[in-house]
């Protein structure tokens, strides 16, 4: 018996139809290149005599107020963590100067010292809180990586790598929610630039315009490896690209670069035209931390920026061209020194927190 034809094999074939010659693809005109606004080029900020001074006061005392943090820490009053800025001076003084105190938000993340006093906070209750003292700003229990003020409107001191991006992010919409003005600065490292949740950040600052200044502090070797071998794109002003955030990079070694920079950024974010994206291209001359060797790079190198690229160096010639005398900047050392100084005694001296203080501004229950 034969077997049934299958219907498939019924079916009488049918005729492919003819394919369409693929349309000319049309030449590329000037309609196609972006035609959305950018910031202008920034230019070199042009200081008066004093407020150079006054940049040079600030990053000297940063200076000067980080090796001592190192000294203390060489000598164990200092536990934990601990991660100097020296060398990178010239971002927080020169971005911060162009900010409003009170007004405006600031958050970084653990290497804060310097952005703490840049904004104007009181070194004896910063060296307080590093080690660890009852009148530390975060009463000691914040140490070297986790301070706040409220008054100042810094948000820390964060320790989970980008974290304070997202958070930055949070201040930026209050600050519009609010209609107070204010303007969100949220400090990240070239090592952060990889997180996703910077770019989640990125997204939603974007897309609902938010105040917010996000900043790399690109100091060449995250925790301890060269930003061109951790990143397929090192041109990190780049990164807000895609979600239409302007960038801008910036020499972060001469504080008169970062502070015009800082002119155009705070003016396109305050006129309502969302983020903005600074690259600060700088360099830290310690390790990571206090605990890292840092034999990743050589002594030579470190030296070579120093003696090139110094931001303290830099100022100071130039503050010596506008008729700045050697003993007008020797008194400012003193002066500074003395600071320091008082801030580690006033530290040395003040008490460890109360057993009780553990209890004290923990969240309990849920609502």
């Amino acid at each position: 018996m034969a077997k049934a034809a299958s219907p498939r094999a019924a079916t009488p074939a049918r005729k492919a139809p003819a394919r369409k010659a693929p349309a000319a693809q049309a030449a590329p005109t000037s309609a196609t290149v972006s035609n959305r606004e950018r910031p202008a080029d920034p230019t070199r900020y042009e200081a008066s005599k004093a407020e150079m001074l006054e940049f040079y006061r600030q990053m000297l005392l940063i200076r000067r107020f980080e090796e001592k943090a190192g000294q203390l820490y060489g000598l164990g009053l200092i536990g934990g963590f601990c991660h100097l800025y020296i060398g990178q001076e010239a971002v927080a003084v020169g971005l911060q100067s162009a900010l409003e105190v009170g007004k405006d938000s600031v958050i970084t993340g653990y290497r804060d010292h310097g952005h703490m006093l840049a904004y104007g906070i009181d070194p004896k209750v910063i060296m307080a809180e590093l080690t660890g003292r009852a009148a530390g700003i975060s009463k000691g229990k914040g140490g070297s990586m986790h301070m706040f003020s409220v008054e100042h409107r810094f948000y820390g001191g964060h320790g989970i790598v980008g974290a304070q991006v997202s958070l930055g992010t949070g201040l930026a919409f209050k600050h519009k929610y609010a209609g107070d003005g204010g303007v969100a600065m949220a400090y990240f490292g070239d090592g952060a630039a990889n997180q996703g949740q910077v770019y989640e950040s990125f997204n939603m600052a974007e897309l609902w315009k938010l105040p917010i200044i996000f900043v790399i502090e690109n100091n060449q070797y995250a925790m301890g490896t060269s930003v061109n071998r951790a990143s397929s794109e090192d041109q990190l002003y780049r990164r807000g690209e895609s979600f239409r955030i302007p960038g801008i990079q910036v020499d972060g070694m001469d504080v008169l670069a970062v502070r015009g920079a800082a002119e155009e950024a705070v003016a396109w974010v305050r006129a309502g035209k969302g983020p903005i994206l600074l690259e600060l291209k700088t360099y830290r001359y310690r390790g990571h931390s206090m605990s890292d060797p840092a034999k990743y790079r050589s002594r030579d190198e470190v030296q070579a920026v120093r003696d090139k690229s110094d931001p303290i160096d830099h100022l100071k010639k130039e503050l010596e061209a506008v008729g700045v005398t050697e003993d007008e900047l020797k008194k400012l050392e003193k002066d500074i020194r003395t600071i320091v100084a008082e801030a580690a005694d006033f530290a040395e001296e003040s008490p460890e927190p109360e057993a009780g203080e553990l209890y004290t501004d923990v969240l309990v229950g849920s609502y």
